[in-house]
């Protein structure tokens, strides 16, 4: 067994853990840092966010993109926004409609060589395929063992190492038994920024189907949270950024919630059904696979129309009776599906849930060990999808970085 010795020890070379390096370097370079990271490289979730572009930020950011006990934006009005700091790191950013930042190259790989570029040209060191085992607090310092049997020896030490979404990227839960096992208090962790599943029968048909529409999430007859964007269908599961954004409720209501999209919201139900006697009017003889065809492609309106009405497809449209036309408007505008469940971890760009904010102070040192930091998606916060979880991990990077290059040993 190797020991190797440092000033900080970095677990995790992801996002966060490459920010914090940086920023720890960046305020004192003489110190040691060292990037302990699982895979044989850093920062591979990194390549992979926004579709391979990096959403690395947002220019709208409030504390209703968060959710979980850590205050995510008290922290974030204390740090450098995203477009800053990568200013600083050379990276020329540019912003979408939406207020979603990207590189200017359009390519998350300028995004992650500025950070190790940055990390290297400081000094900080990288360890890949050094596996954190086991965290071991000595007499004001840490002893860091890892799977290969050697162990790095520091006073300080920042936990960088992700949660549990997306485990090909190296985040897979095992940081946080680790801190369960030190004493740390956790809130439960569910998907978040993920699908949502729901029961297979509804979905017959809808497979592959795109639609434009608002959806809202409700539990208890309470209407949670409502977005806005395009609803995509899978055979088990509701799919897209308004769904992701709800994915988090699911940790919170379990099989209580309920998803409901209304794929006319120009229109109110009234002015809906004096559409659909208007189409009725014209197209009476046609069939009722038809009745929805000038709202929908024509999967969505046979499914509408199978559900709403029990005629075959084949019928007249003016075979429908009065009570049916109105059952149509009612799925047009409440297509309701009782959620079942949320996608895999392999499928979540998140976690909600981790270490809770009771356990770190203001500078996301832990209040159980002088000297060791939290930071990313470990801690018990998650941003919507939009560039909000990045935006977390370069801020709580940067704070746990420069608190820990500043601590005093007592």
């Amino acid at each position: 067994m190797s020991e190797i010795s440092a000033d900080i020890a970095v677990i995790g070379g992801g996002a966060s853990g490459l920010a914090a390096a940086i920023a720890a370097k960046s305020v004192n370079r003489g110190l040691r840092v060292i990037i302990a990271e699982r895979l044989p490289r850093t920062g591979k979730k990194l390549l992979s966010t926004g579709n391979g572009r990096c959403n690395l930020g947002n220019r709208e950011l409030s504390p209703e993109n968060y959710h979980g006990t850590v205050d995510a934006m008290g922290y974030i009005s204390r740090a450098p926004r995203a477009e800053e700091l990568f200013r600083s790191l050379g990276v020329l950013t540019v912003c979408d409609s939406a207020g979603r930042l990207y590189p200017h190259s359009g390519s998350a790989a300028t995004v992650l060589s500025a950070l190790r570029m940055r990390a290297e040209e400081l000094g900080a060191e990288e360890r890949c395929g050094a596996e954190i085992t086991g965290i071991l607090p000595q007499k004001g310092r840490y002893a860091l063992d890892t799977a290969a049997g050697d162990r790095i020896l520091c006073t300080r030490v920042i936990i960088a190492a992700g949660a549990y979404a997306d485990p090909k990227s190296g985040t897979d839960g095992r940081m946080l038994g680790i801190l369960r096992k030190m004493g740390y208090k956790t809130a439960e962790c569910t998907p978040a920024v993920a699908p949502l599943r729901t029961s297979p029968e509804l979905l017959k048909g809808l497979k592959g189907v795109r639609a434009k529409c608002r959806i809202s999430a409700a539990a208890g007859g309470k209407t949670l949270r409502t977005e806005t964007g395009e609803l995509q269908f899978t055979e088990q599961m509701l799919s897209g950024i308004c769904v992701f954004d709800l994915a988090y409720l699911w940790g919170k209501y379990g099989t209580g919630l309920t998803v409901s999209a209304d794929l006319v919201p120009e229109l109110e139900r009234d002015e809906l059904e004096r559409y659909l006697e208007q189409v009725c009017a014209m197209h009476s003889r046609q069939p009722v696979s038809e009745l929805l065809t000038g709202l929908f492609r024509r999967e969505l309106a046979a499914y509408i129309i199978k559900r709403a009405a029990d005629k075959p497809l084949s019928a007249e449209i003016r075979s429908l009776k009065r009570q049916e036309l109105s059952a149509a408007a009612r799925y047009c505008k409440d297509l309701r599906f009782p959620v079942t469940g949320a996608a895999g971890w392999q499928n979540a760009q998140s976690t909600f849930g981790g270490v809770v904010q009771s356990e770190v102070g203001d500078d996301l040192q832990s209040k159980r060990h002088r000297g060791l930091y939290l930071c990313g998606e470990i801690l018990d916060t998650v941003g919507d999808c939009g560039g909000y979880n990045l935006q977390w991990a370069w801020t709580s990077g940067t704070i746990a970085g420069r608190e820990a290059a500043v601590f005093k040993k007592k």
